[in-house]
């Protein structure tokens, strides 16, 4: 086997005993690492529910959702109408989109995301995911990195996205819970951010500092085994925990 093989084998391996978000996340992170980039992130959006599994920086990935940049991100629009792999940023391309769009790459790229390559995935009923390797290097070329082996890179982001769907959908299905495992202040929290308030909004609503905000959010986080706030809300919401 050539290097990029043997890489591709011990993904397939070790994927098959994730059992949990942190578990993906290491074995993704790994991978990436091993085929010359620095982080990876998988995203899968639907009308109720988001999933993030990343090691892109926390500061980015709170940012992200806190300012509705899935709305305008362009490599998800992108990944919502392609079928097949695409590669994004490096030198090779000009700056993507209008204007704010721009800013939204020069924003995520003070976090160390210049450049990648997205293998998207289309669901039913208006469901997409994309699985992103990504570098920070400023000349990077995605192209040529995945030049030859991009069909690995795509089984791998099909590989990652169903073994997520088998194995965390189905662990949140089954995980009992009921809403005094939460506090107060985490419901509190969780029902406002429900509403769409920020962080910074739930401070001034609550009466507490925007870290202590992010403490009770990310404990609601924990006890519901979610991987993102947004999942948190949607799964508290099918539950009925904060009706």
């Amino acid at each position: 086997m050539i290097p990029v093989e043997n890489t591709f084998q011990e993904f397939i391996d070790a994927i098959q005993t994730a059992g949990d978000a942190n578990a993906f996340e290491r074995l993704a992170a790994r991978l990436a690492q091993k085929l010359g980039f620095q982080r990876f992130a998988y995203l899968r959006l639907a009308s109720d529910t988001s999933l993030l599994i990343s090691s892109y920086p926390k500061s980015w990935t709170s940012r992200y959702f806190d300012l509705g940049y899935q709305q305008l991100d362009p490599v998800i629009l992108r990944a919502k109408i392609e079928r097949d792999p695409f590669c994004w940023g490096g030198v090779a391309r000009a700056p993507a989109g209008n204007r704010e769009q721009r800013q939204f790459f020069d924003e995520a790229s003070t976090f160390g995301i210049r450049s990648g390559i997205t293998v998207p995935i289309r669901g039913g009923f208006g469901r997409v995911a994309a699985f992103t390797l990504a570098t920070s290097e400023r000349e990077s070329d995605p192209d040529r990195l995945v030049s030859e082996w991009k069909d690995v890179v795509h089984q791998v982001g099909l590989y990652f996205h169903v073994h997520v769907v088998a194995r965390l959908d189905a662990a949140l299905a089954a995980q009992p819970f009921t809403a005094s495992e939460l506090t107060q202040r985490e419901h509190q929290c969780l029902a406002w951010t429900a509403q769409g308030k920020t962080v910074a909004d739930i401070a001034v609503l609550v009466a507490i500092a925007p870290r202590t905000v992010v403490f009770h959010l990310e404990n609601a986080r924990r006890k519901l085994g979610a991987s993102s706030i947004a999942q948190c809300v949607a799964v508290a919401l099918r539950r009925g925990l904060l009706s």
